[in-house]
């Protein structure tokens, strides 16, 4: 992978070399990519030179004909161009990926200490590798590739990976999109590229506790990674109630494999109902509750999984108030058009979990849909609270997570709201 002036791309010795590909675009996104827009799309390419390959690196040129910026050619794809470098022209060599992949990796190094070895290390994007998640889980990395161009740098990117973590396991993760094209190149989501295949689930620590990660047919990359801060928030913030004499009862709603109620139940919550509709997401959070047996906190604590759906299990439950709840569901709004119906969830199930805190009690309510803001979600929880008629207080918001950082608009999508309601 080499710079704007080089035209070694060429298939095959012999034959003729290549032009490189050359990209002229609407007035429009080249001011996108000046302000800092990692993606160009099909619709706003006016000129190329030549039809390109995916993969290929392609270079974009302004209406001045000055060089503006170069990036990984996909054609398959709506966004037909993801930037690697804008500005001043430069090679991509080796050297600039191995100064590129150090900058992603030092912008983690001081977040986590000896007690965490589970984080992101590259985030797409926002960390100049378009369409490209490295997650690490003790000592495997999962490589989440989301767009055709980077097989075509595969070899490239793993050589990078084994000289930076020599002793460490690198599996493959495929997007939905590219599974079918990526299988007919003889890769296959879940694939071990480096080292042992995996005999079970990866166990890797978080702030101390441990937690099994499905990196091989597990969501996302094999565990909800982003809500790791959340997590640690919402033990402290048991851990507040208990000492205070309260936090005794905790549901976390979509519970997935468990990390809130871990964290829960380490904080000193006596009970903690996790509700999920999936039988396998809950044997998860049974696991991950045997993993962290040996503290004191998780010991003591009953925790029950329920098999249910959320929205009718909030509905029809009864029993004791909660003193806090999590409501952690997934998108909700896959599409723009699925926007209205999400808030409209969001704020049921807002209703139904205030109505089931106890005096005193924490609702956390959380949204990963990309296609409602963090605005207008905070409202949605707000007015549901407003509407409650009783007195409630805001307690704090958060967005991503320091290693899930968000550098443009689509990036965004986490954000989670802190209510105490008397």
């Amino acid at each position: 992978m080499t710079g704007p002036d080089d035209n070694s791309s060429a298939p095959v010795a012999s034959a003729p070399k290549l032009p490189r590909l050359r990209l002229r675009l609407s007035p429009a996104a080249e001011g996108h990519i000046r302000r800092g827009h990692p993606w160009v799309y099909e619709s706003s390419v006016r000129e190329q030179n030549r039809e390109g390959e995916p993969g290929e690196l392609a270079v974009v040129y302004d209406r001045q004909d000055r060089f503006l910026a170069a990036g990984l050619y996909d054609p398959q794809s709506v966004i037909r161009l993801r930037v690697l470098h804008a500005g001043a022209p430069l090679n991509l060599d080796l050297v600039w990926w191995g100064r590129h992949l150090e900058s992603a990796l030092q912008r983690r190094a001081a977040l986590f200490g000896e007690n965490t070895d589970g984080y992101r290390l590259i985030n797409g994007e926002s960390d100049g590798w378009p369409g490209l998640i490295l997650d690490r889980y003790a000592s495997t990395l999962v490589l989440k590739v989301y767009s055709a161009a980077w097989f075509a740098h595969l070899e490239l990117v793993l050589g990078l990976l084994v000289a930076r973590f020599p002793a460490f396991r690198v599996v493959l993760r495929l997007s939905r999109n590219i599974q079918e094209w990526a299988a007919q190149r003889g890769f296959t989501d879940g694939q071990t590229l480096v080292g042992d295949e995996p005999d079970g689930p990866v166990i890797f620590q978080e702030y101390g506790l441990s937690f099994e990660a499905d990196v091989v047919r597990g969501q996302k990359t094999g565990f909800f990674l982003d809500q790791r801060e959340n997590r640690r928030i919402v033990g402290s913030m048991v851990e507040k109630l208990v000492s205070q004499g309260d936090g005794r009862r905790v549901l976390n709603a979509f519970s997935f494999s468990g990390g809130f109620s871990v964290a829960s139940a380490r904080s000193g919550a006596a009970e903690v109902i996790s509700v999920d509709i999936s039988r396998h997401a809950l044997d998860s959070s049974e696991r991950n509750f045997a993993l962290n047996h040996a503290l004191v906190g998780v010991a003591r604590c009953f925790h029950r999984p329920v098999q249910a759906d959320v929205f009718d299990w909030l509905s029809e439950a009864g029993g004791e108030p909660f003193d806090f709840i999590v409501l952690d569901p997934p998108s909700l709004a896959r599409r723009e058009t699925e926007r209205e119906g999400a808030l409209r969830a969001y704020s049921r199930l807002s209703e139904q979990a205030i109505r089931k805190l106890r005096p005193g009690g924490v609702l956390m309510a959380a949204s990963c849909s990309a296609h409602v803001s963090a605005e207008d979600f905070f409202e949605a929880v707000r007015m549901v609270a407003r509407r409650s008629k009783r007195s409630w207080k805001e307690l704090r918001t958060t967005r991503h997570a320091p290693d899930h950082h968000a550098t443009f608009t689509e990036a965004e999508y986490l954000k989670a709201i802190y209510l105490m309601v008397e």
